[in-house]
């Protein structure tokens, strides 16, 4: 494991994390920089996956067109109720594309448009098809090296499926993690005690993700009224209880947990990025973890949750740290020093 001194300088008013963690997925960016997500969507072609088991998954596949051979194939995964379009996924997506990379951006379970493609519902521990999708793209793109990575809960899944690689006979050169929840239960106690705002955001989404689904499936007994008004931890447990074979809520969270030892046996090259500053992923337990010798952990003093926004500009220092990475990570490529 190493552990990297990198320098984020964000201007003096964006050091407020709440004020990076709304800007994150602001409007603002998506209408500041349309030029450079039409550049992604507007050559993508869309993708059903067969991620086995009977699972649908869909994506959105984008060639880029500066070199003859690409970069690499970049996969990128979105956060919890964000989708293939998520500003942190289109930014990073067209800049991957401007640095030569292919892209794939792919939704997960009952996200963006997709509840009518699987009968049950979405829940964070369904690792294996989000696999299973990764070697669907790997078959369906010859393209080399593959890279995975996501923000918040897809940085999560980056990093098992990174783990689960080998064993599917995934050729993974490099995974990467933007703020991602290493302890799902400090989160929801986080995001719990936070400030209002943010679980009325992702409950809000939750929410109307949920009677999507129900108005799809009527057949299914999916939620009472009652059970929908709960906050986070009630309506996450009845979803356990009801739709699962966790059990219990403390089951389920630690399904997906990356504590403790869990990344020690990771064989890929990984990058983790997090800020100190971060209101619902603590950063107490990025400090916690044993990590791989391969994997590097990178704390910044200043971010929130996935913002890292430098100034006024509303560009994310984030990607510039990425795409140094990726040059670091598919040597020969040239490096370039982050500022």
């Amino acid at each position: 494991m190493s552990v990297q001194a990198v320098t984020f300088r964000p201007r003096r008013w964006l050091r407020n994390p709440h004020v990076q963690s709304v800007l994150a997925t602001s409007g603002v960016r998506r209408l500041l920089f349309r030029r450079r997500r039409a550049a992604l969507e507007d050559t993508s072609s869309e993708h059903i996956l067969d991620c086995g088991g009977g699972v649908l998954l869909q994506g959105f596949y984008t060639r880029q067109q500066s070199l003859a051979q690409p970069r690499a194939l970049a996969i990128l995964l979105h956060g919890w109720e964000g989708s293939v379009h998520s500003t942190y996924v289109m930014h990073t997506g067209a800049r991957l594309l401007s640095e030569g990379c292919d892209v794939f951006r792919l939704n997960f379970r009952d996200h963006g448009d997709t509840h009518h493609l699987n009968a049950d519902l979405f829940h964070s521990c369904r690792i294996d098809e989000v696999v299973g999708a990764v070697k669907a793209i790997a078959a369906m793109f010859p393209e080399r090296p593959l890279i995975v990575g996501g923000y918040s809960l897809g940085g999560n899944f980056a990093l098992r499926v990174a783990l689960h690689a080998r064993a599917a006979g995934i050729a993974l050169a490099w995974a990467f993690a933007v703020c991602p929840p290493v302890s799902p239960h400090a989160a929801m106690v986080a995001i719990e005690n936070a400030p209002p705002f943010y679980e009325y955001y992702f409950m809000r989404k939750w929410r109307g993700s949920l009677k999507r689904k129900q108005s799809l499936f009527p057949q299914v007994d999916w939620f009472t009224r009652r059970e929908l008004r709960g906050g986070l931890r009630e309506l996450t447990r009845s979803m356990v209880q009801r739709h699962t074979d966790f059990g219990t809520l403390e089951n389920y969270l630690d399904g997906y947990a990356l504590t403790g030892e869990r990344l020690a046996a990771l064989d890929v090259p990984a990058t983790i990025l997090t800020a100190a500053d971060d209101p619902i992923i603590p950063v107490a337990d990025f400090r916690a973890l044993k990590l791989a010798p391969k994997t590097e952990l990178v704390i910044v003093p200043h971010g929130g949750h996935c913002g890292f926004i430098r100034d006024a500009s509303m560009r994310s220092w984030a990607e510039d740290f990425l795409v140094e990475r990726l040059r670091l990570n598919l040597a020969p490529l040239p490096t370039v020093a982050v500022r």
